[in-house]
């Protein structure tokens, strides 16, 4: 009886394994060769299993699609959760061009973002739920630790902490979607920075910017 037990609860666990391993394998194909130039075999092949393995935890490649945007977002989340806890005003805006520079260093997950965001707009679209969480917690995180910033005195008091996470999001997923459509040749870090020194310059008590 207790070898019965366990056999199922293994199987899960391997199956949790396995689906994360190739998360993260399609992740990496992806940032580095686009959605659409990615093959399904290549990311099987990366993992150790067939197209057909890879097939049985995600049922095509636009759920797998969905699943490193998940992945994407649960990693993003994390890098925010660990900027220190005495950041003031200025160093959360700082870490919009430093998040900015990261998305960067993975092209092909921006291209994925572009094409994923688009599909959301359908509400009855898997990617319609994962993006309104994404975008929930993103601003209550955001606005989080802007908060902060007031309440250590180094952005004004009168600062509306919602509505400025809400457009640098706002400002940061539209660049990016230019950024896909210029095919790379916009500088996007660049007005990511210049949009973040606006809001320094509106939001600190000195007015100054980054």
């Amino acid at each position: 009886m207790t070898s019965s037990t366990r056999g199922p609860r293994g199987s899960y666990s391997v199956g949790i394994a396995r689906r994360r391993k190739i998360v993260e394998a399609a992740a990496e194909r992806f940032a580095q060769e686009g959605y659409h130039r990615t093959a399904l075999s290549r990311i099987a092949e990366d993992v150790g299993i067939t197209e057909g393995g890879l097939l049985h935890h995600f049922r095509s490649k636009k759920h797998l699609l969905l699943a490193v945007m998940e992945h994407r977002f649960t990693t993003e989340a994390q890098w925010w959760a660990r900027l220190a806890q005495d950041a003031n005003g200025p160093d959360v805006l700082r870490a919009m061009v430093a998040a900015t520079e990261r998305h960067l260093s993975e092209p092909g997950l921006i291209e994925l973002f572009v094409l994923t965001s688009a599909e959301a707009a359908d509400p009855t679209s898997a990617a319609h739920t994962l993006f309104a969480d994404r975008y929930r917690r993103a601003v209550d995180e955001l606005a989080r630790l802007l908060q902060l910033g007031v309440d250590g005195g180094t952005l004004r008091a009168d600062t509306d902490c919602t509505a400025v996470a809400r457009e640098c999001i706002a400002v940061s997923d539209g660049l990016q979607l230019q950024w896909v459509i210029s095919r790379g040749t916009l500088d996007l870090a660049g007005a990511v920075r210049l949009h973040a020194d606006r809001i320094a310059r509106t939001v600190t008590p000195d007015g100054r910017g980054l």
